[in-house]
Formats: structure tokens, C-alpha cells, sequence
């Protein structure tokens, strides 16, 4: 038997895929449930399934996040998503199979004979840093959910980020405007070990490369015209890594 662990933030999808294996995959035994990704990964660490069937879409953190936190993951994943578009490319590139919501009884068997083949020929490690590689282009792009599932933005690209009630908005150097529904802390998160990015303001971060001038009321602007506040706490902090830039 084939050990598997599920992981979708919806209720609702995560029983209607937990009744769907058990009736009709009695090959497959699934070891746990989750909604919570965060405890989804300590129990991969721990059980070490050979299945992941992984929600793309969840809050606070990604399929691909959860993917990410293993260095060289050896489980076979089969990726469900709500939307035929964004990333699937690369996942069929990457010989991953994925399922799309409402999940279809056939499309699952698809997807589970391509996971069984994959476990078999043992090509789990190699395929999922395929995927990783070509979703983050080695770190340069970042993977963002939106309302409409995942755009990915280059790094480079990214002029600032506010945070808005929980949410991020976000502004690109071709004008693009895209409101993410993580928070900005997890984009802090993201961008942590990327020097050109500064937080001048507890609710915002910007890339150094656009900014045009520091205004002596307190604020900068960026290259599409906004103003951004810099905290009084921040101004040496920013004159300093400006002169350096």
C-alpha cells in the first residue's frame, strides 16, 4: 500500500477527497488529514508518506511554501488547485501530476496512476526540485496567491508592498497593482535575505532601486509617483543603506 497524507485549508474538499480515495483507491492508505499546513509538514517529517496530495491555495502558506521547507523532498506530490492555469505549466513540466476542483473521479485516477508510476521509477526528489527550480527561477521570482490563484513576479520587478487590513498590496515597475492575500509579514519572511528591499514603515516595503527622493516631511518617493512614510526610527537606518546602494 501506497502511505499518503492530505492537506487542503477547506473542510469541505479535504472529507469530499478523503471519501473519494477510500472508496475507490484501496491501494492507497492515508496515514492523516490536514488543514494546517504548518502541522501538515511535522507530520511529513515524522510519517514520511510516499503521497502528498497538496492544496496549491491556502493562507499564510502556499502548496509550493510547504514544498520549499524540504531541502530534498522524496514524497510524490499530486498538487490540487481551483484554477487550470497558473504554475500548471511548470507542474506538468515537472512531471508532477495536479488535480482542479471540483475534483473529477477520473482526473484522480489519472493523476494516482502518475504518482504510482513516479514512486515506482523513484523520481519523486528529482521531479519536485524540477518544480522548484522552474517556479522560483532560483530565487529571482516569487510565488504570489491572489484572488484568481498565483501570479509569479520577479523579484526585481517589485516596487513596493503595503499593507492593507490584513492583506498586501502590491505595485510592479510596469504598473501593475495585485492584492495578495498574504499579510505583510510573510512577505518580510520572503524577501528577508534580499538587500534591496527595506521597510521604512511598519506597513510598508519597498525596493531601494525605485525610490526617488527622501522628502523632508517624512516620506519617500517611489517611481510611480506614491509617497511612502519613513518612521523617524528608520531614518539612519535608510540613509545608510541608501549611500550604500
Amino acid at each position: 500500500m501506497i502511505s499518503c497524507i492530505l492537506i487542503d485549508d477547506e473542510i469541505k474538499a479535504l472529507k469530499m477527497l478523503q471519501k473519494k480515495i477510500e472508496k475507490k483507491f484501496p491501494q492507497l492508505k492515508i496515514a492523516e488529514t490536514f488543514q494546517d499546513p504548518e502541522k501538515a509538514i511535522v507530520a511529513i517529517r515524522k510519517l514520511k508518506p510516499q503521497l502528498v496530495f497538496l492544496d496549491i491555495a491556502m493562507p499564510n502558506m502556499s502548496g509550493f511554501d510547504v514544498l520549499s521547507q524540504f531541502n530534498n523532498p522524496e514524497f510524490e506530490v499530486i498538487f490540487i488547485t481551483a484554477y487550470d492555469n497558473y504554475a500548471i505549466q511548470a507542474i506538468r513540466h515537472a512531471a508532477i501530476g495536479y488535480i482542479v476542483k471540483p475534483i473529477d473521479d477520473e482526473a484522480l485516477a489519472d493523476a494516482i496512476k502518475k504518482a504510482e508510476k513516479n514512486i515506482k521509477l523513484k523520481t519523486a526528489k528529482e521531479n519536485n526540485k524540477k518544480l522548484l527550480n522552474l517556479l522560483t527561477e532560483k530565487s529571482n521570482t516569487i510565488s504570489i496567491p491572489t484572488q484568481d490563484g498565483f501570479i509569479f513576479i520577479k523579484k526585481d520587478k517589485l516596487v513596493r508592498l503595503e499593507g492593507v487590513e490584513g492583506y498586501t498590496k502590491i505595485i510592479t515597475s510596469d504598473s501593475q497593482e495585485y492584492l495578495s492575500s498574504y499579510n505583510l509579514g510573510k512577505f518580510l519572511e520572503i524577501l528577508n535575505d534580499d538587500m534591496n528591499f527595506f521597510q521604512p514603515h511598519r506597513s510598508h516595503l519597498v525596493n531601494l532601486k525605485y525610490i526617488t527622493r527622501f522628502l523632508n516631511e517624512g516620506y519617500l518617493e517611489l517611481v510611480d509617483h506614491s509617497k511612502v512614510p519613513l518612521a523617524r526610527s528608520k531614518r539612519k537606518e535608510f540613509l545608510e543603506l541608501i549611500s550604500k546602494f
